[in-house]
């Protein structure tokens, strides 16, 4: 199925699920969310994945925002990726539909991760009758082993899963396999569509050959990879590796608070409050928040966390 016009070019931004202060689902802030990735370069939005905390949602929260997504992004904007991945393969199934019904633009789905496929066979079957539930919709598989703990050869799922699954686009790759990357990028002549998952990598992808990239620090940082990307692409390595560097450092400080606390704290920095995580994930302290800040405001200003709305 995959196509150039098809295929998820430049930034996917990983986003957020929008809580209030009790944790409850917040879907009015999604509109806002939708203009400030438009206004930042951002070409597409991925739904209720790692960074949305899909699995900290139930199945009809998980309903509720995709919709939401694509009514948003309607009128322009975005194009809305829904990732429809659970443990339950009826779950998965119902999101897939229902995508597919609300107009997405593609869905996607991680591997079940408490009971785990432990074959090739398991796992094509598992993708294969979630994307028969959406066939209009183009299907990615995401290869995440790091939070799944599937540990399953890439290029071998697409020689496998190619003739089973009718509406593969190709793979979400958020894994720093970078040989088993450079094989799907060429498999079957180039065929798949194969996003970069890991931002602190970007530019070692973007040299073996990526187009297009999905990751949470797009949210707030789209500016830094924009650049990197304008750099690559016009030969000149030296400035691309400072924007990566950038990109390492903004990812790594946030990391040394607890990485989800610490986005979403970032994003209430630049005006678009998510509100916190859900549980199992911290909340920052009010002490906490205040280092973070302090932090970023010593970073060099092309590094920092960018605002796009008033």
């Amino acid at each position: 199925m995959s196509s150039d016009h098809a295929r998820l070019l430049g930034l996917t931004a990983a986003a957020h699920t929008p809580f209030a202060a009790d944790g409850s689902l917040d879907l009015a802030v999604v509109e806002r969310q939708a203009e400030h990735l438009a206004r930042s370069g951002v070409a597409a939005v991925f739904v209720g994945g790692t960074t949305g905390e899909s699995h900290s949602l139930t199945a009809d929260e998980r309903l509720r925002l995709a919709r939401r997504w694509v009514d948003a992004t309607r009128a322009g904007g975005p194009r809305v990726v829904v990732h429809v991945g659970a443990n339950c393969l009826d779950d998965s199934r119902a999101l897939a539909g229902d995508a597919e019904q609300a107009g997405a633009s593609a869905i996607s789905a991680l591997a079940p991760s408490y009971f785990k496929p432990r074959s090739l066979e398991a796992l094509v079957a598992w993708c294969e009758a979630i994307a028969a539930a959406a066939p209009a919709l183009p299907f990615y598989f995401y290869d995440i082993p790091a939070l799944t703990g599937v540990h399953l050869g890439m290029p071998e799922f697409l020689d496998a899963a190619r003739s089973r699954i009718p509406n593969l686009a190709g793979i979400k790759f958020t894994n720093s396999d970078l040989m088993a990357y450079q094989l799907c990028l060429r498999a079957d002549d180039a065929k798949w569509d194969v996003p970069f998952g890991c931002d602190e990598y970007l530019l070692a992808a973007l040299a073996l050959g990526a187009r297009g990239a999905v990751g949470s620090s797009y949210n707030f940082a789209a500016p830094i990879y924009l650049r990197l990307i304008e750099a690559f692409e016009r030969g000149d390595l030296e400035q691309a590796r400072v924007e990566q560097f950038r990109s390492v450092r903004l990812i790594r400080l946030l990391a040394s608070f607890g990485y989800m606390a610490a986005a979403k704290a970032v994003m209430r920095r630049i005006g678009l409050d998510v509100g916190p995580p859900r549980p199992p994930h911290d909340r920052l302290t009010a002490e906490q928040e205040s280092r973070l800040f302090a932090e970023l405001d010593r970073l060099e200003p092309e590094a920092r966390p960018t605002a796009t709305l008033n």
